[in-house]
C-alpha cells in the first residue's frame, strides 16, 4: 500500500456552545485539529497508510492529540516529543450574516519552535509515495518554515510527489512574508491546493471576473488563476476549492482541476454547514486518494469535491466519511435521504 507523510501542527481547538459567542461563553467544547493532521485522519479514514510529523509536548494535552489520532488510525510513530505548548486555537461559529471567528493562541508551541535535529528525516521518508503539507505550518516561524523547506527537498529526493495546500492565514503573517516563504517552497511542489482566495492573497495571481465577498465566482477567471500558477512554478497540477458563500450557514461548494493543459470542474454543491473547518483539508485528502487510486482527472475531483461537501455536515475539524459515503455522494445521490 502506498504511504503518505503529512507535516504540520496539530492543536487544541476550543468552541463555546452551539452559536454562542466569545463573550457569552460559559464552557468550551474541546477536540484536536490542523491542517495536515486533517488530511492525515481523513486518509486514514479512507484506508490509506498514513503517518503524520510533528512535535508535541510530552504532557498530557500532547498525549491526547497523540491518541486521538491513533484512535483513527494515524500512525504517529513519527511524532517526535518535546517542547511546552500544545497550540491552542478558539473558533466562534458564524451564523447567517455574522461570520465565524477564530482567535490563534499558539505562539512558542512546540513544533514552532523545533529545530531539524529534532528529526530524522532517513526515518521518516523511506518506503513513502506522498509528503503533504500546508502553507500555515511555514507560517509559525523563520524555524518552521525552514523545517518545511528540508521535508520538501528530503521528500522531493526520495522521489515522493509533494503536495501543498497554500491556506493563507492573515492572522500568523503578511502576504509579502507569505509570497517570499512560499515561493521557495513552490520549487519543490508537485500538486498545489488552494482557495478562491490563496493565490491572491500569497502570489497576487488574482481571478477576473470574481468577488468573493459577495459570492460571484467565474469559472473563466480561475481558469486564468491555475494556469498562471502552472506556468509560474512548474506545477504538475493546481486545483482550487470555490466557494460562494450565501450566508455563514448556507454556501456553494465546487472545485477546479488543471491537470494536463486541460480544466475540469466538478458539479456543485449547495452546502447547509454544521462546520465549515477542515472542508479544504478533506478536499485535498480526497484528492490524494484519487491519485493514489489512479483515478482519472474528473472522477478524483469529484471524489474530492465530495469528500470536502460531506465534510461541512460533520462537527469537528476532523472527517469521519467513508470512500463507498463519497463515491455515492459523487454519483449523484445528494438527497440526503434515511439509509435503512
Amino acid at each position: 500500500m502506498k504511504r503518505v507523510i503529512t507535516f504540520g501542527e496539530i492543536m487544541l481547538r476550543l468552541t463555546p456552545e452551539g452559536y454562542y459567542r466569545f463573550v457569552q461563553a460559559n464552557s468550551y467544547g474541546a477536540v484536536y485539529g490542523g491542517g495536515e493532521a486533517n488530511v492525515a485522519v481523513s486518509l486514514a479514514g479512507f484506508g490509506i497508510d498514513t503517518a503524520y510529523v510533528t512535535k508535541l509536548p510530552k504532557h498530557e494535552i500532547g498525549q491526547g492529540a497523540v491518541n486521538k489520532l491513533r484512535e483513527y488510525g494515524v500512525d504517529t510513530s513519527l511524532i517526535v516529543r518535546g517542547g511546552d505548548r500544545v497550540g491552542i486555537y478558539f473558533l466562534e461559529k458564524g451564523a447567517s450574516q455574522r461570520p465565524s471567528k477564530v482567535i490563534y493562541d499558539r505562539k512558542y508551541s512546540a513544533i514552532a519552535t523545533a529545530s531539524l535535529k529534532d528529526f530524522d528525516f532517513d526515518k521518516i521518508f523511506p518506503g513513502a509515495a506522498w509528503f503533504h503539507f500546508t502553507g500555515i505550518t511555514p507560517a509559525l516561524s523563520d524555524s518552521a518554515a525552514e523545517l518545511c523547506l528540508e521535508m520538501c527537498k528530503v521528500a522531493q529526493a526520495f522521489g515522493l510527489t509533494v503536495s501543498c495546500d497554500l491556506n493563507y492565514r492573515a492572522n500568523l503573517w503578511t502576504r509579502e512574508k507569505a509570497g517570499e516563504v512560499m515561493s521557495k517552497l513552490m520549487e519543490f511542489v508537485d500538486i498545489c491546493i488552494a482557495n478562491e482566495e490563496d493565490a491572491a492573497d500569497v502570489f497576487g495571481i488574482k481571478a477576473s471576473g470574481s468577488d468573493v465577498t459577495s459570492g460571484k465566482i467565474s469559472h473563466d477567471g480561475y481558469k486564468e488563476v491555475a494556469a498562471a500558477l502552472v506556468k509560474r512554478f512548474g506545477f504538475k497540477q493546481a486545483a482550487i476549492t470555490l466557494r460562494e458563500s450565501i450566508t455563514a450557514n448556507d454556501n456553494s461548494w465546487g472545485a477546479l482541476l488543471y491537470s494536463g493543459n486541460e480544466y475540469y470542474f466538478s458539479k456543485k454543491y449547495d452546502v447547509h454547514i454544521v462546520d465549515r473547518v477542515g472542508g479544504g483539508d478533506s478536499f485535498a485528502a480526497g484528492l490524494i486518494y484519487g491519485e493514489l487510486h489512479g483515478m482519472e482527472p474528473q472522477e478524483r475531483l469529484e471524489f474530492a469535491a465530495a469528500a470536502s461537501c460531506l465534510k461541512h455536515t460533520i462537527e469537528g475539524d476532523f472527517n469521519f466519511v467513508s470512500v463507498d459515503e463519497v463515491k455515492k455522494l459523487a454519483a449523484g445521490n445528494a438527497s440526503g435521504r434515511v439509509q435503512r
